[in-house]
């Protein structure tokens, strides 16, 4: 199910270049172990536009979130770390996203299915996209991450940007509001306790 995402996706970017020449910067991610480097560490979650109804009735209900991506590379995995402020009230969760090298995508099982997201790069190394159902334009999703809670003007335009690359509209974004945000201290919490038992073993 996901090679044809895979292949409909790497024919469709070179489409749109042709279109508008930014889009040459959007480009579908390699998982190579230097791709998986590259977005190990903090992010937190800006903003999507989902189509899907399912996936855009869970953004409407997120807040605030940031999130830690440990990379496993001999077993094609990433350890996810994620803490959601929902209702005002922070959610932690711990799991493991699956790599498809050969797909090139990245896979969560909830819901009771796999899900499958394209790892998408523009101009600005420090943001990230994750997008899903590129090849059915009433699915479409296209979800914006940076290496900071607020994002910058410049990075919000490329998302804009991103987006007009897809052909979906900056009307269909919902965002997150970092001063919602009821996570952070439980975050430090954590990051205390785990220095504390690497300084007693």
């Amino acid at each position: 199910m996901a090679l044809p995402w895979a292949l409909t996706v790497l024919s469709l970017l070179p489409l749109l270049d042709a279109q508008n020449p930014a889009c040459a910067n959007l480009t579908v991610a390699p998982m190579t172990n230097a791709t998986l480097e590259r977005i190990s560490g903090k992010w937190f979650y800006i903003a999507s536009a989902n189509r899907n109804p399912e996936y855009n009735q869970s953004s409407q209900t997120i807040q605030a979130a940031f999130f830690y991506l440990t990379p496993n590379h001999t077993e094609d995995q990433i350890l996810l770390r994620e803490y959601t402020t929902m209702g005002d009230k922070c959610i932690y969760n711990s799991s493991d996203l699956r790599v498809q090298r050969e797909n090139r995508t990245i896979s969560k099982y909830e819901w009771g299915r796999e899900h499958f997201a394209h790892l998408l790069f523009f101009k600005d190394p420090r943001t990230f996209f994750l997008a899903a159902y590129l090849d059915d334009e009433k699915n479409r999703g296209l979800s914006f991450y940076t290496d900071k809670p607020v994002a910058t003007q410049e990075q919000l335009e490329e998302f804009h940007e991103a987006l007009a690359c897809l052909d979906m509209h900056k009307s269909e974004a919902v965002y997150t509001d970092w001063r919602k945000d009821r996570c952070e201290p439980q975050d430090s919490q954590d990051e205390k306790g785990k220095k504390t038992e690497n300084e007693e073993s």
